[in-house]
């Protein structure tokens, strides 16, 4: 590809597209500013940041990890953004934190010592339903009503719900295929301008969704059937691409045929 068609191809993602996301993520300052304003916390740190294709990822492919940052008082965050709306989000949450924990413990450790871990989550939509930009998942013991804080705190975000706060507006970003000058998010801005306008940012995340389709695609013909190319198409459907940007990925006209009937097939 040129560097006219990379970008061209860069400039259709937004960042609730989570490969454009995990790209955007390897930034700190960016990540850093996001969870200033979900976590709502002025002075918080982002000192690292782990994404899915980082060769630091030690947590597997199982594992989704747009963004696992390790902040300045030694907490962890994962931060996924999600537009398919046909998932059991709760559990997904529930299994990656899990995880993220097994993999951040040494063995032996004193439960005491566990980590402490925020699990944001970005949706499209407002899957829980009540009306609010974002929701703060507590435990809470059902004869008492008293909370138990046994250091996981997850946090629901959705671009569905607009209510006129910071975090609605910055979530509004996540819908924009442009935010390039919003001086509210000034590190937001420029690392989608990086990613969007230059060749470097542009190939960035054109290697990333190479990456993935490859993948899928050689899953399925080392196993000699369709099933993984199809179900490669298929996640890229939901992700919103359109049936031309698939077919110029190599797909041929009848495994895209194959995956749309799957996508589309009734329930």
């Amino acid at each position: 590809m040129t560097t006219e068609e990379k970008i061209a191809r860069a400039k259709e993602f937004r960042l609730i597209d989570d490969v454009f996301f995990e790209v955007f993520a390897e930034d700190e300052e960016a990540c850093q500013e996001i969870l200033q304003v979900i976590l709502e916390d002025g002075q918080l740190a982002v000192l690292d940041v782990v994404v899915q294709s980082s060769k630091r990822n030690i947590y597997g492919r199982s594992v989704r990890l747009d963004a696992l940052c390790t902040l300045g008082n030694g907490r962890k965050c994962n931060i996924e953004v999600q537009r398919a709306n046909d998932d059991d989000h709760f559990r997904r949450v529930r299994f990656n934190a899990s995880s993220i924990t097994v993999k951040e413990t040494d063995t032996g450790e004193r439960f005491e010592k566990i980590l402490d871990l925020y699990m944001v989550y970005i949706s499209e939509q407002d899957f829980i339903g009540g009306a609010h930009t974002i929701y703060h998942v507590d435990k809470v013991i059902r004869e008492t009503g008293g909370s138990v804080d046994d250091g996981l705190h997850e946090l629901y975000v959705n671009t569905k719900v607009k209510d006129g706060s910071k975090i609605s507006d910055l979530m509004d970003c996540f819908m924009q295929r442009e935010v390039f000058d919003n001086v509210n998010f000034p590190a937001t801005s420029r690392r989608v301008r990086e990613l969007k306008t230059t060749e470097g940012g542009a190939g960035a995340v054109c290697d990333i969704v190479q990456k993935l389709v490859d993948e899928g695609r050689e899953e399925g013909r080392e196993e000699g059937r369709t099933e993984g190319i199809v179900e490669g198409i298929s996640k890229l459907i939901r992700k919103g691409y359109s049936k031309e940007d698939i077919l110029d990925l190599d797909y041929t006209e009848e495994e895209y045929a194959r995956a749309e009937a799957v996508v589309y097939s009734p329930a």
